[in-house]
């Protein structure tokens, strides 16, 4: 079976896993690996090089109609577990039908910012916040897709954890 990706149909999010939250948009945080510049003899000018299993700041952002409810408690200084569940539509190719993901984003985050927005008629606020992202896993039809967790030095991708190397290195 040949499945490709179509779009989002619809999600909700919640906290704790059994608060649901408001109507929102979540932009995912990026997944960045630091580098280094390896430099010297034999070696022709720079390299930058990836560090294995390592994964930089991570930040979501999540946008709100309006500064009430959901997004004032998500700006309490504290850590936050959130769930993404998300129905995406595929295509598959060969049969020309349409299925159905059932998505999962989890999150655990603490707010860095939050902007209130703008207060304008007949328009929605645009109430946003930013948060620094400690935890982050996908998972498509229950299958662990990406878990990253910084505080535990873990970065599963695709089943691997590229990090239990490092740990075993650490006497951990």
């Amino acid at each position: 079976m040949n499945q490709q990706p179509a779009a989002y149909i619809n999600l909700e999010l919640y906290e704790d896993s059994i608060n649901l939250l408001g109507v929102a948009k979540v932009k995912l945080p990026d997944i960045a690996y630091p580098c280094v510049t390896v430099s010297g003899a034999g070696m022709m000018g720079e390299m930058e090089v990836p560090l294995y299993g390592m994964v930089s700041a991570m930040t979501t952002e999540i946008t709100w109609l309006t500064p009430h409810g959901d997004s004032v408690s998500l700006m309490s200084p504290k850590q936050h577990r959130l769930e993404m569940r998300v129905a995406e539509e595929y295509w598959e190719t060969e049969q020309a039908e349409v299925g159905l993901w059932a998505d999962k984003y989890v999150m655990i985050v603490r707010p860095k910012t939050a902007t209130p927005g703008t207060v304008a008629p007949m328009a929605a606020a645009d109430t946003s916040g930013q948060y620094a992202v400690y935890y982050f896993a996908a998972y498509r039809d229950g299958k662990c897709l990406w878990e990253i967790d910084k505080r535990n030095m873990k970065c599963v991708i695709d089943g691997v954890d590229y990090m239990a190397e490092v740990r075993k290195a650490l006497g951990k």
